[in-house]
């Protein structure tokens, strides 16, 4: 078996639960402008792709309608500024991450949630263990295509080769091909086991204990 010395992992439904925060930001934004607002389990649906998709999901037409703009403004800065409100690691996230900096893995958080968050979330939870975390933004393109994986192993001074990347999602799994990684998809994210199989992920786990494997 290959062992890794990177790890390149998603955030939300990775190493953070995320749901309340962004279904708090989606439902914030609807009745800023009148319209319905949306479970969690809508919410959990339409993540996976940034806040600008998010709020082409979320609010009625889509990017047709003419408050879309508007809108995504209203969600990014209302999420931005409340992102850690109810968020938290998945149970056992922080001991992993531990362990593996005890190991000398080196580790990044590559998102396609909007960079200012990203970095937030991961200066206030894991500033003792990752180094190098990329949202995104402007410059660059975002999941799948492989620009802010790059991006991160440049900074870490590690090679795609000796890397693995960790999600929960079917864009996660594409960014990992994308970047000439192999993946780990984990089940306790926000798309889960079946799906993760019908997507065709090499490796899922169920633990972020099993994460282990791959570096010990």
């Amino acid at each position: 078996m290959k062992y890794y010395t990177t790890a390149i992992f998603d955030l939300d439904g990775t190493l953070l639960d995320t749901l309340a925060d962004l279904t708090s930001a989606v439902n914030h934004t609807m009745e800023c402008f009148g319209y319905p607002t949306h479970s969690e389990d809508d919410v959990r649906r339409f993540v996976g792709n940034g806040l600008r998709k998010l709020t082409e999901r979320a609010i009625p037409d889509g990017t047709a309608n003419l408050n879309y703009e508007a809108a995504f403004t209203e969600l990014k800065t209302y999420y931005t500024a409340h992102c850690k409100e109810k968020t938290a690691p998945y149970e056992g996230i922080l001991d992993l991450l531990q362990r593996l900096s005890n190991e000398g893995i080196a580790m990044a958080i590559v998102s396609n949630k909007n960079d200012a968050a990203v970095k937030q979330l991961a200066a206030d939870f894991f500033s003792d263990t990752i180094s190098v975390a990329i949202g995104e933004t402007p410059q660059i393109q975002k999941k799948p295509a492989p620009d802010t994986v790059f991006a991160a192993l440049e900074e870490l001074h590690r090679s795609a080769e000796e890397s693995i990347y960790i999600g929960d999602s079917d864009v996660d799994i594409q960014t990992a091909k994308n970047s000439g990684m192999d993946c780990v998809s984990v089940s306790w994210g926000f798309r889960g086991r079946t799906f993760l199989e019908k997507e065709g992920a090499s490796h899922i786990v169920d633990t972020p204990e099993e994460i282990l494997t791959f570096f010990i």
